[in-house]
C-alpha cells in the first residue's frame, strides 16, 4: 500500500477540507476519482446521508501532521 499509515485529514490534497484527500491518501487511490465517486453517491442517495457522512468525518479525523 502506497498511503500514509494513518486515517487523516490531507492538508495538500483538499477541495474542502481534506476529509477525501486523506481517505485517498491512506489506500493509495486517486483523489479525484474518490471526490467523484462521492459525490455521484451522494446525489443518488438523496444528497442529505453524504453530507452527513462528510460533516462527521470532518469533526472525527484528525488533521495530519
Amino acid at each position: 500500500m502506497s498511503g500514509t499509515s494513518t486515517l487523516a485529514r490531507s492538508r495538500n490534497d483538499r477541495v474542502l477540507v481534506g476529509v477525501v484527500g486523506g481517505i485517498a491518501a491512506r489506500f493509495g487511490w486517486n483523489s479525484t476519482l474518490l471526490r467523484v465517486v462521492y459525490v455521484l453517491g451522494s446525489a443518488l442517495s438523496a444528497a442529505f446521508p453524504g453530507i452527513l457522512v462528510y460533516l462527521a468525518l470532518w469533526l472525527l479525523m484528525p488533521e495530519e501532521p
